[in-house]
């Protein structure tokens, strides 16, 4: 073979290309585009982590010296160098940017994005428009990563570094935790909108869903409600982002035509979609715009590649500006150009102050961005952040005059500037929850800076502040709670609706806290309401004798019994089919009350399509299939593909299906209750043919091919295990001889593992289980 590879030609060991052209040959995805793409249930595996098996980042947090780190941080922050000069001699303001387009990438409905795994670093978001730049903060605090090492992520390097810009700057913090571990690889899973562009501009950028585009993520389901070819449109609800590629809203205004009320809209619906209040939105973009400049001293159309298109040469940088020094007074990023202060180094309130002191009036910056400057020539003026003795006018967005314009947002604007401690407080309240949101509980928290005090929205749940249970216990409670009368898909379809709450992505939700008894959990149609009254009444009134029975402070909580319950149910059910075996249980969950529980925040947890109980509400606009939805679902459950199997098998013949129109569907079984392998052995049987329902192919019947007679209903998400060639594998794999054994070990171990996600209280969940 020869030894010659031409760069930029046909591959010499690919077959024939689509077109002709290098990396166009068909793959996978481009000949069938609608397959369930079940492997991106397999993300981030251990092969790409270059750390050891047993390294432990929490240990390693734990012995770094955070003064030193914050110290060399600082030091960094009010130095330049030569190949990108810091602004005003300080680089704060760009770091606050960085870390803010870290953590400003979490949206509530499916707890994904955040600064959780640093995923700033990787496509596709390392390389959006409105990220321009920020591959030069990162490259700028290359040199203290590398001399830190495995002591700090660099997820929490990114946000620790954004606390030291705002405190070198007079800022008094909230607090920082450490705890954020980095992703190895790309998210090919989480759905950000319609990407398929060059990065150069978001002008480039498709509107609407491209044909056979992913669409992973429906946790909510809500249909696109833009036109193709529509510059004025929204992504489909819920992306936490006005248009594809911006962490927010575009600064110039709706479609970039410069209307203040129209920016309103748009900023309340993306700061709600990530979970921020009115008042917190205001502080955040109040208080981050006190501080540093916007840059566009270049066309937009001169500016190079993103990173991800970017040159070998280039280093892994892009963005490639060819005017002038391309750096310094020659920067450009968004387009817009200035500063909205006079002191952009310095905290106060000179932000507020000067958006409603002065009127302001449209203009354009030198790349053509649209902007606003001061209607008073004699107005203050802000200083050049490179030349010495040049200053300019002030500078508004469009956004920033949207909350001068909106009534609410003015009223609090009003208030801050009224009171700027308040303001003050309010910011450094919301900063804290911007850049912690997706972390989880306080359980994960690490370091010396994390503050005392319970926010209403890391879900607090009180200290176990009693006697845990021992193994005799257990072993009585099981007794009480299995003749208690309820049955096996009573105990464990509310265990398991309480357990799958939880969500990997910003660790919310889950069995602790017994929050599926409260307001909204309760009253959620998927968790079957009359369901949940009776056992929720029933192991409570177990609770109240065992504690009542105890000396000393010993309890059991209802948290712990629901999920005991859930075990209980399937210890017997494994044991009516002939196996027996222990489901693993660690107690110390507790219960949260309602004043612990944000009602409205909680409703985001609420599926409206759910596989594992065969739920999907027909009130929706979908604009994916239900099987993606339950494939999502999966993914936020942790779940691999194997066990999204097992767990779906089990849960059919154990019988736990929401009530209504779908409540008997995909039971594949004869003896409901017992944890057979009926579901698999019947899905895959040659002898049965399916038969689709209705015109949509919603609902199915699979039909006994000698009689005609219809023997089960099912759903697509019963049949999907049968239909996709992946998951037909493991179906057939759990229905060949052998196959029930292994098939009920490996349903007790993912069933573990769903009810232990949020025991984050526990170093090795599975270990010293009862």
């Amino acid at each position: 073979m020869s030894e010659e590879v031409k760069i930029g030609g046909k591959c010499p060991f690919a077959g024939n290309t689509v077109g002709g052209a290098a990396g166009s040959e068909p793959t996978l995805q481009h000949w069938w585009p609608n397959r369930l793409q079940v492997e991106l249930l397999h993300q981030n595996p251990r092969e790409a982590n270059p750390e050891d098996p047993d390294f432990n980042y929490a240990e390693a947090f734990k012995k770094l010296d955070l003064e030193a780190l914050k110290n060399d941080i600082k030091t960094l922050l009010k130095s330049s160098v030569d190949w990108w000069p810091s602004d005003y001699g300080n680089y704060g303001p760009q770091m606050i940017r960085m870390a803010w387009h870290s953590a400003g990438t979490y949206r509530i409905a499916d707890g994904r994005g955040g600064a959780g795994e640093a995923m700033q670093r990787f496509a596709p978001i390392n390389s959006w428009w409105d990220n321009g730049n920020i591959d030069k903060s990162r490259r700028l605090l290359w040199p203290i990563k590398q001399k830190y090492g495995a002591s700090i992520s660099w997820a929490d390097l990114i946000v620790l570094t954004g606390n030291c810009s705002l405190e070198i700057m007079g800022f008094p913090t909230y607090g920082f935790a450490g705890g954020r571990i980095d992703a190895w690889e790309p998210d090919n899973l989480t759905y950000w909108g319609p990407e398929g562009w060059t990065g150069k501009k978001p002008e480039d950028a498709p509107h609407g869903p491209m044909e056979g585009q992913p669409a992973q993520m429906v946790n909510r389901g809500l249909r696109w409600t833009g036109k193709a070819g529509d510059a004025d449109y929204d992504l489909e609800a819920p992306l936490a982002a006005s248009n594809s590629n911006l962490i927010y809203v575009d600064p110039e205004g709706s479609a970039k035509k410069g209307i203040p009320e129209d920016s309103a809209v748009d900023i309340r619906i993306t700061f709600g979609r990530m979970a921020m209040n009115d008042e917190e939105t205001v502080a955040l973009i109040a208080g981050g715009h006190a501080f540093g400049k916007s840059h566009g001293m270049t066309p937009p159309d001169q500016i190079g590649h993103a990173p991800e298109a970017a040159p070998m040469e280039a280093a892994g940088l892009g963005w490639n500006n060819p005017r002038g020094k391309g750096n310094a007074e020659d920067t450009m990023t968004n387009g817009i150009e200035g500063s909205w202060t006079q002191d952009p180094t310095a905290w106060d309130n000179s932000y507020l102050e000067n958006l409603f002191k002065f009127e302001w009036e449209q203009t354009r910056s030198p790349a053509g961005a649209l902007q606003w400057t001061p209607v008073d020539k004699n107005a203050p003026r802000t200083p050049d952040a490179h030349l010495e003795g040049v200053d300019h006018p002030l500078m508004m967005m469009t956004s920033d005059i949207a909350l001068k314009v909106d009534p609410a947002y003015r009223k609090i604007c009003e208030k801050f500037l009224e009171d700027f401690d308040y303001f003050t407080e309010a910011f450094s309240k919301a900063w804290y929850k911007l850049t912690h949101r997706d972390m989880g509980p306080k359980a994960r928290y690490l370091g010396p800076e994390v503050p005392a005090e319970d926010l209403i929205w890391q879900d607090p749940i009180p200290a176990v502040d009693f006697e845990l249970v021992d193994a005799s216990d257990v072993a009585d409670l099981k007794g009480r709670i299995l003749d208690s009368g309820l049955t096996v898909a009573e105990l464990a379809g509310v265990a398991w609706g309480a357990a799958s709450t939880f969500r990997t992505s910003d660790k919310r939700g889950g069995a602790d806290g017994a929050r599926i008894r409260l307001a909204p959990q309760k009253d959620w149609p998927v968790n079957n309401p009359a369901e949940v009254g009776k056992v929720v009444s029933t192991l409570e009134g177990i609770k109240r004798d065992f504690d009542s029975a105890q000396a000393g402070n010993k309890k059991v909580s209802l948290a712990d019994l629901i999920v005991l319950g859930g075990c209980a149910a399937v210890e017997k059910s494994a044991k009516d089919a002939g196996i027996d075996i222990k489901v693993p249980f660690t107690p110390g969950r507790n219960d949260a009350t309602e004043e612990q529980t944000d009602e409205q925040s909680f409703r985001w947890l609420e599926p409206v399509s759910d596989g594992f109980r065969n739920f999907h509400r027909d009130d929706i606009n979908y604009n994916v299939s239900p099987e993606q939805i339950f494939l999502d679902r999966a993914a936020l459950l942790g779940l691999t593909a194997p066990e999204w199997t097992a767990l779906t098998g089990g849960l059919r013949v154990l019988d736990i299906n929401t009530d209504g129109a779908y409540k008997h569907h995909g039971v594949f079984t004869d003896k409901p209750g017992v944890l057979s392998n009926d579901f698999f052995v019947n899905l895959t049987s040659p002898e049965y043919e399916w038969k689709k329902v209705d015109e949509a192919g919603m609902e199915f019947t699979l039909d006994d091919r000698s009689s005609g007679q219809t023997k089960y209903k099912a759903t697509r998400c019963d049949l999907i295990f049968g239909s996709n060639s992946q998951l037909r594998q493991l179906a057939e794999f759990y229905a060949q001889a052998g196959g029930h054994e292994k098939l009920v070990r490996d349903f007790v171990a993912a069933w573990n593992k769903v009810m232990m996600h949020d025991r984050f209280d526990v170093a090795d969940r599975n270990s010293a289980a009862l």
